[in-house]
């Protein structure tokens, strides 16, 4: 039933109208972006487009790596953000640096819940998802939205969609949504090699 996804399922695709739900709760977006990631070799490439399907940022990181360093940048290759993973112990931080020197942290020891919340701190902004319906809200420290993300489901190329509410905070936006990416990609990783590993360990 379609009208029901619509109403779970915040994903669009470019050119499409934002979900019934956000519109509800939030009105007309000012701006909608999209994520697509392609495996390149050793190499892990997001491309960000906007509703033209022209590319406004790109992500690169290296797949083997322990720190899991990404860099964002502009279509023209102008640096916007670094991401870092540290794993320490029980939950894994990502460190992010914006280009103009404004740095903040993503904390996932939450991650395990239907109703996750991640505290960002440093902007004292949070993000609430829903990992089961692939749907985040990003709220500022007023609780004001920021922007809503999709991930679509059962996506090969694992796309998200952002509804921007606040476009003055764009990159730091696409950041959080790399950073966000990679987090639920390490989380997926490590579920199923627990999932397989468990049968086989007796």
């Amino acid at each position: 039933d379609m009208s029901f996804l619509s109403k779970i399922q915040r994903f669009h695709e470019a050119g499409e109208r934002p979900n019934e739900e956000s519109l509800g709760q939030f009105g007309e977006p000012a701006r909608s972006l999209y994520t697509t990631s392609k495996l390149m070799s050793l190499r892990r490439h997001i491309d960000i487009t906007d509703d033209q399907e022209r590319i406004v940022y790109q992500a690169e990181s290296k797949v083997f790596s322990l720190r899991d360093k990404t860099d964002v940048v502009t279509a023209d290759g102008q640096p916007v953000a670094h991401i870092e993973k540290k794993p320490i112990s029980l939950h894994e931080r990502h460190y992010i640096s914006m280009a103009d020197g404004l740095q903040f942290t993503l904390s996932n020891e939450l991650f395990h819940f239907v109703r996750d919340i991640t505290n960002i701190e440093g902007l004292g902004w949070q993000l609430q998802g829903n990992i089961l319906g692939l749907n985040f809200t990003l709220f500022d420290a007023q609780g004001a939205p920021v922007a809503v993300i999709g991930q679509k489901m059962l996506s090969i190329h694992d796309k998200y969609c952002m509804d921007i509410y606040q476009p003055e905070h764009e990159k730091v936006i696409v950041a959080i949504v790399i950073a966000l990416q990679h987090m639920i990609r390490d989380r997926e990783a490590s579920s199923s090699a627990s999932s397989g590993s468990g049968s086989s360990s007796n």
